[in-house]
């Protein structure tokens, strides 16, 4: 059974090998799909009793549906969406229909010929693995408010001449504009409403962080202990390493190859005859985990001055400019990751660093 998801309908096709069936089940109905799994399989001539293998792709619905399907004894796959072979035709006729017959076809190839390059299957958290993401991913939106309200602010005392470098903690509607005159009513209202919203953001923002500071204090499991122990290494605060051991050492890694494929910042090469071409890192990773590793990368070679990896990047890449720069600190964030990787899974420090008491 392979599901082409969409906020009404939910586009079914089921497969014994030989014949296709497609059925429509309004979204979100776990009764409608049990009924459609088990008259699929009388329609298809197969046993009651048979065991149902189903995908779909990883988007807005998350993972419910694969604990649903898995409390229905369906072993599911949730499949990462760019991975999905297509068709390269500029001009190609696409249809959830087709989609979810191109998705069975995979699928039996996934599991009846042993195709496991077909796609990339997606790695499900458990459900509080899950709900642990929300205070880092929730601090980073609001954050992102925040700039907005302060850059608003500003903006608009900037119209009437006013330039000021501190906005919060302060009250601008008292600004007088580049005559001395008092601001006009009207814009005193809106700055004073803006004013309440980057506080009320701060005091959410406060909130998350002290969270975040009392669970680091008493760790309450393995991921939380492996973020307390990143925090040890100089340089490392308490956000970053919340979030590293949030998103990603949750996670098991065999090798460190599928730690740097992790956060995208692998190279991507292209060869085609003659032409061989350097694309750049993928970015096919997690997001998150790749932007505070680049950041990262940039303060420990501030504060980890004597460690091998600093030491690296300054012979390899200091000396050559800009551009060099900030090519060589990709690299650089790649290594980190894995030296980190060794750190919390195997006690390996990395080499040359300070570790704080």
């Amino acid at each position: 059974m392979a599901m082409e998801l969409s906020n009404k309908n939910w586009k079914l096709c089921f497969s014994n090998g030989e014949k296709l069936r497609h059925v429509n089940v309004v979204a979100a109905d776990q009764k409608g799909l049990r009924t459609a799994i088990e008259r699929s399989k009388e329609k298809l001539g197969l046993s009651a009793d048979c065991q149902v293998y189903s995908c779909y792709e990883a988007g807005r619905d998350g993972f419910w549906i694969h604990r649903c399907l898995t409390e229905l004894r369906v072993k599911n796959l949730v499949v990462d969406p760019a991975s999905i072979e297509v068709n390269r035709r500029k001009r190609r006729t696409k249809t959830d229909r087709l989609d979810a017959e191109s998705l069975v076809r995979m699928l039996m190839r996934y599991f009846w010929n042993n195709e496991k390059t077909v796609w990339k299957v997606v790695v499900v958290p458990s459900e509080s693995q899950e709900d642990e993401r929300r205070p880092h991913r929730e601090l980073e939106r609001l954050t992102t408010e925040r700039t907005g309200h302060l850059c608003r602010i500003r903006s608009l005392l900037v119209q009437h001449g006013i330039r000021t470098r501190q906005i919060s903690k302060k009250d601008n509607t008292q600004l007088k504009d580049w005559h001395g005159k008092h601001l006009p009513e009207a814009l005193k209202d809106e700055i004073s409403r803006e004013q309440e919203r980057l506080e009320m953001v701060d005091s959410q923002i406060k909130a998350i962080e002290k969270i975040q500071k009392e669970h680091l204090k008493t760790p309450g499991n393995v991921t939380e202990q492996k973020a307390v122990k990143l925090k040890k290494l100089k340089g490392i605060g308490q956000t970053t390493s919340w979030l590293l051991a949030k998103e990603m050492f949750w996670r098991h890694f065999d090798n460190r190859r599928q730690v740097g494929s992790f956060s995208g910042l692998t190279g991507t090469g292209y060869s085609s005859g003659d032409t061989q071409i350097e694309q750049g890192i993928s970015k096919a990773g997690n997001r998150r985990v790749r932007v505070t590793l680049i950041e990262l990368a940039w303060m420990w070679t501030w504060h980890q001055p004597d460690s091998e990896l600093t030491k690296w990047f300054m012979k390899r890449f200091w000396e050559g400019g800009k551009r060099m720069r900030r090519i060589g600190i990709v690299a650089l964030a790649r290594k980190l990751l894995i030296a980190l990787w060794k750190y919390v899974e195997f006690d390996e420090i990395p080499a040359g660093a300070i570790v704080r008491a």
